[in-house]
């Protein structure tokens, strides 16, 4: 009996091993197989002409004093009393993730599982600004985790129909800030819209005299082939404001070819192809163009892992190395929960990493734009 039990043990942990194996080896095709919608697309109505008028229309803005998740902040920390602070136009990343037949390839607004997962995000990302600013953060018709997977035209088509969302959203948030600094930031896939925002709505036009900085994080910025459209150049160094910041999160030893691959095939904003062009890589720690810096001079790391309890803000935890790849290197694998992608991709986590490096960031940044 006892050599029974032993074999169905043994098996058991080769069926595990083998389980891992496959998601190493396989792990995006496998993710492409289940998170790739179905059915055909069917293009979205547009929203009212006012929609965003309403409050119910935003995760988070100035006048949502209840339950809003950009006031959060870790215990112990406080907002300074600054001068003068920026509006804030912050694009939550994708929080609409489905499956096989459940899938969708735009999210609906009274989807209620995204739109929870799109508070925790702006709880653990957007927070990051609230001591330089009021963080408006708009709900909108997203493409599904999906749509970045597959070459179908779908997928740029669910991309397309949620920008335009975004674009009536950021219309409404300048209405209601026609005056004053401004910040402008996103993750992944809000971070893919804010940047067309850039090129389509800001670059060029009056506005963009306004922006403080940008932090379009969790998306590729090609420094050759995208950044001469957008208006704004890269920050070069932690002091310098009305300029642009981005990274993405690898553990060591890094698997960045899904990202590279799928940035050296698209054209940039320039109109060039991005193949062969640099990737814009912000160490977060420094606030610098490339560059490294050590754990210790980590400001903040959000710990989320305690089930039920709220993140609590860890100290010199993480550091942080541009590779000449473009991409960020955090050192060893580090436990932020089980949201890991393949690849040592610590995607999920590229705000939570450097909580408190952003927090200071932004406030030297905005500094550094009033003082001109």
């Amino acid at each position: 009996m006892a050599r029974k039990f032993l074999y169905v043990i043994a098996t058991l942990v080769v069926l595990v091993i083998a389980a891992f194996a496959i998601y190493a080896i396989w792990g995006m095709q496998l993710i492409r197989a289940v998170m790739v919608p179905r059915e055909e697309f069917a293009d979205l109505a547009p929203l009212p002409a006012n929609a965003y008028a309403d409050a119910k229309m935003w995760v988070a803005r100035p006048d949502i004093i209840q339950n809003n998740p950009a006031l959060w902040t870790p215990a112990g920390v406080t907002n300074p009393a600054l001068p003068q602070k920026a509006a804030v136009f912050f694009i939550h990343p994708t929080s609409y993730i489905t499956t096989f037949g459940d899938a969708h390839w735009n999210a609906s607004l009274d989807e209620k599982e995204a739109d929870a997962t799109a508070r925790r995000f702006v709880m653990s990302q957007a927070s990051a600004f609230n001591a330089a600013g009021s963080v408006w953060a708009p709900r909108y018709r997203q493409a599904n985790y999906g749509a970045f997977l597959t070459s179908k035209a779908a997928g740029d088509k669910a991309l397309a129909a949620a920008y335009r969302d975004v674009v009536q959203a950021f219309a409404a948030f300048l209405a209601a800030n026609p005056s004053g600094p401004l910040m402008l930031a996103g993750h992944s896939q809000g971070s893919r819209h804010l940047l067309q925002l850039l090129r389509e709505e800001v670059a060029g036009k009056s506005v963009a005299d306004r922006v403080a900085a940008v932090y379009a994080v969790g998306w590729p910025v090609s420094v050759e082939a995208d950044l001469p459209a957008l208006g704004l150049p890269a920050c070069a160094r932690a002091e310098q404001s009305h300029c642009i910041v981005s990274w993405q999160s690898y553990a060591e030893p890094a698997d960045p070819s899904a990202v590279v691959e799928s940035f050296e095939r698209k054209t940039g904003y320039t109109g060039k192809p991005r193949k062969g062009t640099h990737m814009l890589c912000t160490n977060p720690i420094t606030g610098a163009f490339n560059g490294a810096a050590p754990a210790s001079a980590n400001k903040g790391t959000l710990d989320a892992r305690e089930e039920g309890q709220p993140p609590k803000l860890l100290t010199g935890v993480v550091p942080a190395r541009c590779d000449t790849s473009g991409v960020l290197m955090i050192g060893e694998p580090v436990d932020m929960g089980p949201f890991t992608l393949p690849g040592n991709n610590y995607h999920v986590y590229d705000y939570s990493l450097f909580w408190g490096n952003v927090r200071a960031d932004a406030q030297q940044r905005l500094a550094a734009f009033l003082q001109k």
